[in-house]
């Protein structure tokens, strides 16, 4: 067989920006050794044709007009079809897709040697990353109430970070050898990034395939930092799944370039919650050794670390004022340079009558 595709199909918060973009830069210089990152066209960002393509499988519309991503995935199945060689498609939302997606994926994928590769980080750290990620999504539900709905099994999130559930679906009709679970390191290694070594390693890449670095990764926000959102959620009460505006202002440039820059105190699991992580994290070990699918790293990364005694856990559904206040009057500077930025002051000006409005009106 002259095709080998590798669907990355997550799970969230285990390095997913970082190696999308990486595979993005070096799209080129992968190509000339046989290894595809496809996208639409020269307008269309790698990463975001395959968050579409992703949405369109699944047959889901987040953050994007009603049928915004429809197409996209016959359009990524052409891009396949066409290759030669090794093909990456990678997007973490497609973790928790139904059956019949996943059906629908191996055979459109029919021809071509088929693998699953799914990053796993330990609940200790991926839960209080998942939160906040939910929060920047646009999510108003406190920390207490998203581990509550997680332990019941009621979010996406607990149904794409459920490595035995997703696994057991995506590789129901593959061989083990065929399913690569990469466990993502407590610590970077002594060779720099050792979780982009271990995809490197899951995708048959020579890491020197890929000189050019990213810059891109989606770090995370303090506790102040995420009850700020929470809160500017709420109060702008928008639906669930934001718009391009949400977007590109409250995710991308007030969340992700100002207040994850800030020096705070980072979201931790609460003490009373390790249990269940650490039997999570078991349960999780013991389905892999069981099931005979590929490991690249280790298995005891998938075991949570409770912090040391000096490592003091402070409450993120309970932060100061004060601490809220100082990532407020960083969020308000950055909004108000770029309102003065915008083109259109007039526009401006009615937007702040019609939310003075508003708020008289609550």
């Amino acid at each position: 067989m002259s095709r080998r595709v590798y669907l990355h199909i997550g799970a969230p918060k285990t390095g997913t920006t970082y190696l999308q973009d990486r595979l993005m830069l070096n799209s080129s210089t992968l190509a000339g050794h046989g290894v595809h990152f496809p996208t639409k066209n020269r307008l269309v960002d790698a990463d975001l044709f395959h968050f579409r393509a992703a949405l369109d499988l699944i047959d889901q519309d987040w953050g994007g007009r009603p049928g915004h991503a429809e197409g996209a995935w016959d359009t990524m199945v052409r891009r396949v079809r066409r290759a030669d060689g090794t093909v990456v498609i990678s997007h973490e939302i497609l973790a928790p897709a139904k059956p019949e997606k996943i059906a629908r994926a191996m055979n459109d994928l029919e021809g071509s040697e088929v693998h699953v590769v799914y990053s796993a980080r330990d609940l200790g750290r991926q839960l209080p990353a998942a939160w906040q990620e939910s929060v920047k999504q646009g999510r108003k539900w406190s920390f207490d109430r998203f581990l509550n709905m997680v332990e019941r099994r009621k979010t996406w999130f607990r149904a794409a970070m459920d490595l035995p559930e997703v696994l057991s679906s995506w590789g129901a009709k593959l061989p083990p050898e065929r399913v690569h679970v990469v466990t993502v390191p407590h610590e970077r290694g002594p060779h720099g990034d050792e979780l982009w070594l271990r995809f490197c390693t899951a995708f048959g890449i020579d890491p020197s395939w890929a000189p050019l670095d990213s810059e891109r990764d989606n770090r995370g926000l303090g506790i102040a930092e995420t009850q700020l959102i929470r809160r500017l959620n709420r109060r702008l009460d928008m639906p669930i799944w934001r718009d391009a505006t949400y977007d590109g202002l409250i995710r991308q440039l007030l969340a992700q370039q100002v207040l994850a820059n800030r020096d705070s105190i980072p979201v931790r699991l609460p003490p009373h919650r390790y249990d269940y992580a650490e039997a999570e994290g078991e349960r999780w070990i013991e389905w892999i050794k069981g099931s005979g699918v590929d490991v690249i790293g280790d298995v005891e990364d998938l075991r949570p670390r409770r912090p040391g005694p000096d490592e003091r856990w402070r409450d993120p559904d309970a932060v100061s004022p004060r601490l809220q206040l100082g990532a407020a009057l960083d969020a308000l500077t950055t909004m108000t340079r770029e309102a003065a930025d915008r083109t259109d002051p007039d526009s401006i000006r009615r937007r702040v009558r019609l939310q003075a409005r508003r708020l008289r009106e609550r």
